[in-house]
């Protein structure tokens, strides 16, 4: 366990929590409102996760809690103490990239790179959910909690297809 409460906050109330982030073990010292998405950036040094709108609008800061992609800038650290949390850095696997990381890069799914974790991440949980639906329409609407602001859209709906095809191709392990 790595515990990162050597700079504790200056608020008298402040909580120690720990995080399961990536399949390690954080213990920190934060202010009650401290949400995901800054422990994350700020405690973690996990970057991947980018800090778009704070208002959960945008889709940037997406990460799985539990397998369930979530908004990180609208939950409070502290209520995903005991709970699994994989962040894009988290997504690749033995030194191979996530299905949904390979597709991105193969379909040139990104421009400035701003979202791109985030529609991963979305992305990822669609796979796991199994609620890729048989019409483009169907991805567009379950991916509508991610922006993107350079129109990558065509490109990303060509990236989840793809991951899509490669992991029932190999039993649906994605």
């Amino acid at each position: 366990m790595m515990d990162h409460s050597d700079a504790p906050p200056q608020d008298a109330d402040a909580l120690t929590v720990t995080l399961t982030v990536n399949g390690e073990t954080h213990r920190l010292t934060l202010a009650p409102n401290v949400v995901l998405l800054d422990a994350l950036r700020d405690r973690l040094g996990l970057t991947g996760t980018k800090k778009g709108c704070d208002h959960g609008q945008c889709g940037a800061c997406t990460v799985h809690v539990d397998g369930r992609a979530i908004n990180s800038c609208l939950r409070l650290a502290a209520m995903c103490e005991g709970r699994a949390i994989t962040t894009v850095e988290g997504l690749a696997r033995d030194g191979a990239l996530h299905p949904v990381q390979q597709a991105f890069l193969d379909q040139d799914a990104y421009q400035c790179g701003f979202c791109t974790s985030g529609q991963m991440m979305s992305a990822a949980a669609l796979l796991d959910d199994g609620r890729i639906g048989d019409s483009d329409a169907e991805i567009r609407e379950a991916m509508s909690g991610n922006l993107c602001r350079c129109g990558a859209y065509k490109n990303i709906l060509a990236a989840i297809r793809q991951a899509e095809s490669e992991a029932r191709g190999r039993g649906g392990d994605a």
